[in-house]
């Protein structure tokens, strides 16, 4: 049988403030890629950190010229700051991870194999409990997957977590605009509306336990319904992708693509 050259991945966490875990988070992160990649790039975008985070990174980055560190002079918030680190990204596959690991990155393998056997465009994790949380988050999370469900007319068990693994090919076919956390989202919505095929797999997920997380402050809600409502009508905008089974090329933007060649979210 041929040999299969391991996919190229471009790796983007997101860091604000995160001395307590950066380290350990790149650390894996690198362990994952080199054991599932023959060519990849971890991409660090500091969101104007005020620690000693974005020093940590830099050293890193000095060890492995494979990681490369991006810098935000003011802050951006996660959507901002996710946007840079997509519009760096140059390798096949693009994954993002939050910097407190909230999964095992060495799940890149199980995912890179389901987008293999199932020919999924994009593949998004859900977490298998996340009743860890607390009542509060869970409730957030169980309201905010059930607007959008509702808004969007399809399911989807985990919306704002953050694994989610996609050809960088959807990045070059949509436009993403949100600024905060709403960013999750809008990357599922515009990538289904586009046609491309997305498939969702259970994942364990680890709770931060160093460091403070502000997702689901006031503020970072009232920032998302506010996005939500602005940009409303363009994630409702459908427009579908034929490809080219002989290339996986896209042929027209505005031509339906073959049911054949496409499974739905399940």
């Amino acid at each position: 049988m041929p040999v299969v050259a391991r996919p190229s991945v471009s790796l983007v966490i997101p860091m604000f403030n995160e001395e307590l875990n950066i380290e350990h988070a790149v650390s894996a992160a690198v362990e994952a890629l080199t054991k599932y990649s023959d060519d990849y790039e971890l991409i660090i975008v500091d969101d104007a950190s005020t620690d000693d985070s974005p020093a940590m990174a830099a050293r890193m980055a000095e060890e492995n010229p494979r990681i490369r560190v991006l810098r935000h002079e003011k802050n951006r918030k996660l959507g901002g700051t996710i946007r840079t680190g997509f519009a760096a990204a140059t390798k096949d596959l693009v994954l993002y991870m939050d910097a407190d690991l909230p999964f095992d990155p060495d799940v890149l393998g199980r995912a890179i194999r389901a987008m293999h056997v199932t020919g999924a465009d994009l593949i998004a994790g859900y977490r298998h409990d996340r009743t860890m949380e607390g009542l509060r988050r869970t409730i957030y999370s169980y309201v905010y997957n059930t607007l959008i469900g509702v808004l969007f007319g399809w399911p989807h068990r985990d919306i704002n977590f953050s694994f989610k693994l996609f050809k960088r090919r959807v990045l070059q076919k949509i436009e993403l605009k949100s600024e905060g956390s709403l960013i999750d989202a809008e990357l599922i919505v515009k990538a289904k509306n586009r046609g491309f095929a997305i498939q969702q797999i259970g994942i364990d997920y680890f709770p931060r336990i160093r460091g403070t997380s502000n997702l689901s402050s006031p503020s970072v809600i009232f920032k998302i319904l506010r996005e939500l409502v602005k940009l409303y009508p363009e994630m409702r905008r459908r427009q579908n992708l034929a490809v080219d089974p002989a290339t996986n090329e896209t042929i027209n933007d505005h031509v339906t693509r073959d049911p054949a060649s496409s499974r739905g979210i399940n």
